[in-house]
């Protein structure tokens, strides 16, 4: 067994609209602690928007930065511009085309250039037109499979540049479960005949509870409330929960409600998949980048890990590393386990923040997950006799 080496590394969104220079939060980051720094597309750098010449003389500012501070960009991540659109699922093949080339090729390539490990992405959503309807659906997903495979085999010519997607919170933005991200992964691999990642973070599991798929009781009992309390997926779900509730047929209303509900397999969560560390148990060895935040287990608010946070916070180090083991130790494999497993704390600053207390919470962030990884590179299994 080949256990990974792991690394702490800042992602650089703390430092949008303050610190937009690469020699400013470089500076930063090396100040607070860090030696490897992720690049969110957010600070300055997305291609849509961004220069030609401009992104020429950006990478070439990192490069000259690196050197003078011994701060490492090791990864790049696409943020909330492309985050508020449905990206590769858009139905305007204009627009996939422009996403394609415009946006990732571009940047892809540039990576490859530079030496970075790879770039992660949340690129889609399915629209509402498309998740009603379970062939339309089914045909979408297939040709995201071929655009996301066209896209890791242009990634693995540029240098070998690792694409990794991000798991989300809900059916629309996929993939929001394990046997989702599964899917994504094996299809690629066999299409692509490279793998496809996946970015795994600490806060987005508080959302699938919300989507868990009731029994046929539970549908039964949600006839005497004037709105179903219970995830039912598609429309045509709750229309015929209409109709049973207003005829008053309760026990033959709930037999006909869960035979429609599965037409929409793909609205549902199970249990694991509101569980952070069943998802890290499953899919940590194929999860290059991990996006950390702390939290209650109730939202996703990218805090740090501060005491005061660590306090109600379910996210320890302990029991990370111990889940990331675990992923590594199971014998079952959809392709090979990544090498490296880069810890991105992903802290966003508020505008109400103030500089000297986001840094300080960066601070005390990397403070206590140097208890638990010392040194960058450190490999697992020695990270985890120290516990």
């Amino acid at each position: 067994m080949t256990y990974p080496r792991i690394y702490l590394v800042l992602d650089n969104c703390f430092a949008i609209k303050r610190w937009v220079k690469p020699e400013q939060w470089m500076e930063l980051a090396k100040e607070i602690g860090f030696s490897y720094v992720e690049a969110s597309t957010d600070n300055e750098i997305d291609p849509l928007f961004s220069a030609q010449d401009y992104m020429d003389d950006w990478f070439a500012e990192v490069e000259r930065c690196s050197k003078k501070t011994g701060v490492k960009v090791v990864n790049f991540y696409t943020g909330y511009q492309t985050y508020r659109t449905v990206g590769l699922a858009h139905h305007d093949e204009r627009m996939v085309k422009q996403l394609k080339e415009n946006w990732l090729f571009n940047i892809i390539e540039r990576i490859g250039k530079c030496g970075a490990y790879g770039l992660g992405f949340c690129f889609f959503a399915i629209p509402d037109r498309v998740l009603q309807n379970p062939q339309e659906h089914k045909k979408l997903v297939e040709k995201l499979y071929d655009e996301m495979s066209d896209i890791v085999r242009f990634a693995y010519e540029q240098n070998g540049v690792k694409i990794s997607i991000e798991q989300m919170y809900a059916p629309h933005q996929p993939p929001f479960t394990i046997s989702d991200s599964e899917a994504y992964m094996k299809n690629v691999l066999e299409r692509a005949g490279n793998p496809l990642y996946i970015t795994l973070d600490t806060g987005h599991m508080v959302g699938q509870h919300r989507f868990f798929k009731p029994s046929a009781q539970e549908v039964e009992k949600s006839f005497s409330s004037s709105e179903p309390e219970i995830w039912l997926g598609g429309e045509s779900v709750h229309k015929l929960w209409e109709e049973y509730k207003a005829n008053g047929n309760f026990a033959e209303g709930a037999d006909v409600v869960m035979r429609e509900m599965e037409k929409y397999p793909y609205m549902f969560a199970e249990e694991r998949d509101a569980d952070t560390y069943e998802w890290i148990r499953a899919l940590a060895k194929y999860s290059p980048i991990f996006h950390m935040q702390q939290t209650d287990g109730t939202k996703s608010a990218h805090a740090p890990f501060t005491p005061e946070t660590n306090k109600t916070g379910i996210i320890t180090g302990e029991k990370l590393l111990k889940a990331i083991m675990h992923s590594y130790e199971d014998e079952h494999e959809i392709q090979a386990p990544v090498e490296d497993i880069y810890l991105s704390f992903e802290i966003f600053a508020a505008n109400v923040d103030r500089n000297r207390d986001t840094i300080n919470g960066l601070k005390q962030t990397l403070s206590y997950w140097r208890e638990f990884v010392p040194e960058d590179g450190m490999r697992l299994d020695e990270l985890v006799k120290r516990l």
